[in-house]
């Protein structure tokens, strides 16, 4: 294979990691000033006027507390010094005008040896994919382009080898704001991947109050080292039933880490595994220092770094990332 090629390789979330896409913090603009209070909604959605795309970065803006650019700098060196540490070979984005390009996870997936683009659910941000374009095109195995119908987004898709779970809004949350991967995608998926079990997750969401809203999958779910459990977030599934079953799939109910909504909130399921005994989590001792030491207390290596300011826009370390080649083990 030429050296330029790039080869990919992904089918579970904890294997190690060689390759990935990460984000980036630089020329992030201006973010959307134009909120609504949600005390003044008429519905649960999200009125037009209101143009932010999630409950916490509203919540931020309003308190006056939404990132600067310059932490969020210092949140992605750290990031990528911590990968290059574990001899990843780090890709970032182009960088593109006043645009928000920290959250990778969302632009594509890679299923297998197969990289799937997303459609994105929030318009605004399907220029992102130009901005890794050029890396796209250099991957030596396929590339799927789904449907303008498909939409769906890479932190509602978890790889646990022969299973995917795909999250999706729950029944009575379909058409909000935060409803960001369709039913659609799921038939894509299970089409063009007849071997695999695709199973949809149905999450309940809010564009009102954030410690409800599960944005993605890997906002209530995620499995740790290799059938050694999960982290998970059970009042954020539709179905509690799946929510247990799931933990079996991770290796047992007693191997999982049930988090509460503020757990939630501050992201704590959003942790991403350089390797089986490797995970990333964020430093701040008050928002996952017990996630971190439960962690650590099974054995795992907790590589700690700052990343509370990027948690104020509802997206963590697994949302910073588009791992395009994990070893096979």
């Amino acid at each position: 294979m030429s050296e330029n090629l790039i080869d990919i390789s992904v089918s579970n979330e904890t294997a190690p990691l060689e390759a990935v896409i990460l984000g980036t913090a630089r020329n992030l603009g201006t973010p959307f000033l134009n909120y609504v209070d949600p005390a003044q909604w008429s519905t649960e959605i999200a009125p037009k006027e209101d143009k932010i795309t999630d409950p916490k970065s509203r919540q931020h803006l309003m308190a006056g507390t939404y990132p600067l650019e310059s932490h969020l700098r210092l949140e992605n060196d750290h990031f990528a010094r911590l990968l290059s540490k574990y001899n990843v070979k780090v890709y970032q984005p182009i960088t593109l005008p006043s645009t928000n390009q920290i959250f990778t996870r969302d632009i594509g997936f890679v299923i297998d040896d197969i990289f799937i683009k997303s459609n994105m659910g929030t318009t605004e941000r399907q220029q992102e994919f130009f901005a890794i374009r050029d890396i796209v095109s250099k991957i030596a195995q396929e590339v799927f382009f789904p449907p303008k119908t498909v939409k769906v987004e890479g932190g509602d898709v978890m790889l646990l080898n022969d299973k995917v779970y795909v999250g999706q809004a729950g029944k009575g949350y379909e058409g909000l704001r935060c409803d960001r991967t369709n039913p659609e995608a799921i038939q894509y998926l299970k089409a063009k991947f007849p071997h695999k079990e695709i199973i949809a997750v149905p999450l309940i969401k809010s564009d009102r109050v954030a410690t409800k809203n599960c944005l993605h999958l890997d906002c209530a779910f995620q499995p740790l080292g290799m059938n050694e459990g999960c982290i998970i977030f059970i009042d954020g599934f539709a179905d509690k039933d799946q929510a247990y079953q799931m933990m079996e799939d991770c290796g047992g109910e007693d191997k999982a880490i049930k988090i509460s909504s503020d757990q939630m909130y501050n992201m704590n399921s959003n942790i991403f595994s350089i390797a089986p005994k490797v995970i990333v989590s964020g430093d701040n001792e008050k928002e996952f220092g017990v996630v971190n030491a439960q962690l650590e207390e099974r054995g795992f290596t907790v590589e700690k770094i700052p990343y509370s300011e990027t948690s104020k826009m509802e997206g963590l370390l697994r949302c910073s990332t588009l791992p395009l080649r994990r070893s096979k083990l």
